[in-house]
């Protein structure tokens, strides 16, 4: 279905009418329908979005962007945990255990048959001193990651601001092509009724009320298509904002007294070197080409030795039940103190040989950052190439306007003619259906060269780093 526009109707009474037709209980009666009638009209309106309005409502809903975050706060999380592995971890164990049976009594050390508990619990610290700076650099490596999930976040806006775009002005120009077909059937349908009543007065054939009949059709035919295109792109639109179906709204039209001054004179070069600065896409490709050159540093931190620093705490506690030993069994807190044992050691780590996995992460390392090299690239290049291209279909989109908006202009004045002469006889019917063929397909044409133009330069303005507005 289309999406209707609510107009709410202003009613303009007469008092004094309404004074000599309705008595005092009436007029109230009358007063109260009149106001329920606005009030309904009101509530039915649907909400009037902006350009500006349907890119803010797309940033601040879009499920994209959302997932774009959502990475980044990975990132996050990822360069926080870096920064702690640097700092010393601390661990502790307890470790009971129930014997029964013969075993070794922890207190005589004899062997004995007799059921017994004992636990044991130690506390333990270690802390990496060298790695080969591997921590240090890993922590730049996912600062620089970080770096490239935000500035993803950013590409992923300017794409979709580019689409909103897109898809509010594909709305704007299905709106003026059911208008314009609306007019085209209505002029179809004035030209079949005057056909019928010349028919029956006998001034025209069967021939001729056919022709007009066929021409109807088609106007017909163009107007439902019109409209199911219309209704498709506000259902895009209102996708991209992530607005449920069941929410109707209308789209307001630019108000751009000269059509051309939305383009601009800016030569290509001009707005790739602006667009190197400020692109998200290239400072992405960046980044990424950063992080995997320090990827590189990360790997060979494997070829240096390792050195840590441990310090423990253990003691232990055991109990015997049915205890007849001639020495009473030590209290919990002799036992703790009596057993308590403390160390402290020093890890060096030496790597000789280990199946050349060092050489080969460091390898692969080094083919990452080509890739991502060229990558970036490539970005640059695609980026060079699109705004090249759209200068270009600027240009084309320029001359198109001007070229549709003269065949117009001429078209239109040449069915007003021809539908003078149509209508004293002068003209049959098939030269005023091809009149009026030549003028529909002229006016749509202009209208599609008017909208195409307008996006041409938003787009420009897109890569010129510009707030899209009309």
């Amino acid at each position: 279905m289309p999406v209707q526009i609510e107009i709410i109707k202003v009613v303009y009474i007469d008092l004094k009418q309404i004074m000599k037709m309705f008595t005092k209980k009436k007029l109230i009666t009358g007063f109260t329908f009149v106001a329920a009638l606005g009030f309904v009209n009101i509530v039915n309106a649907q909400q009037v979005i902006t350009i500006q309005q349907a890119v803010e409502n797309t940033l601040k809903n879009n499920l994209t962007i959302k997932q774009a975050q959502f990475s980044a706060a990975i990132s996050e999380e990822n360069l926080t945990q870096s920064k702690y592995s640097v700092y010393p971890n601390l661990n502790a164990s307890v470790n009971p255990n129930l014997t029964f049976g013969r075993g070794l009594d922890q207190t005589t050390f004899q062997v004995t048959n007799q059921t017994s508990l004992y636990t044991s619990g130690n506390l333990s610290t270690n802390v990496d001193v060298f790695q080969g700076f591997t921590k240090i650099n890993q922590i730049r490596q996912n600062k620089i990651l970080l770096d490239a999930d935000k500035s993803n976040i950013e590409k992923v806006k300017n794409d979709l601001i580019l689409n909103v775009v897109n898809a509010y002005l594909q709305v704007l120009y299905n709106t003026d092509l059911e208008r314009a077909s609306k007019e085209q059937l209505d002029i179809a349908r004035k030209t079949l009724a005057r056909e019928n009543a010349l028919l029956d007065a006998g001034n025209k054939t069967l021939a001729d009320v056919s022709q007009a009949k066929s021409q109807a059709a088609t106007a017909e035919l163009n107007l439902t298509n019109a409209q199911n295109a219309l209704a498709i792109s506000y259902l895009t639109l209102g996708q991209l904002m992530e607005m449920q179906p069941s929410q109707k709204f209308v789209v307001q039209a630019p108000l751009i007294d000269n059509i051309k001054a939305a383009s601009n004179a800016v030569s290509a070069e001009e707005i790739y070197n602006n667009a190197l600065n400020i692109f998200p896409d290239i400072k992405l490709a960046n980044l990424r080409s950063l992080a995997a050159k320090q990827g590189i540093a990360v790997a060979k931190g494997a070829y240096s030795p390792s050195l840590s620093l441990g310090a423990g705490l253990n003691t232990s506690y055991s109990y015997q039940f049915n205890y007849n030993g001639l020495t009473p069994q030590a209290s919990f807190a002799d036992q703790i103190n009596q057993r308590l044992g403390q160390s402290i050691g020093m890890s060096l780590q030496i790597p000789i040989f280990n199946g050349f996995s060092a050489r080969t992460s460091v390898r692969k390392a080094k083919i990452n950052y080509q890739n991502t090299l060229v990558q970036e690239q490539l970005a640059k290049n695609n980026l060079n190439k699109v705004i090249f291209q759209a200068t270009t279909d600027l240009k084309a989109a320029e001359s198109r306007y001007t070229s549709t908006q003269n065949a117009f202009n001429a078209q239109k004045d040449a069915f007003y003619v021809v539908e003078q002469r149509y209508n004293v006889g002068l003209v049959n019917s098939l030269d005023y259906s091809t009149a009026q063929t030549n003028r529909n397909k002229a006016e749509i044409d202009f209208i599609q060269a008017k909208y195409d133009l307008i996006f041409r330069a938003k787009v420009i303005d897109y890569y010129l780093g510009k707030q899209i507005t009309f």
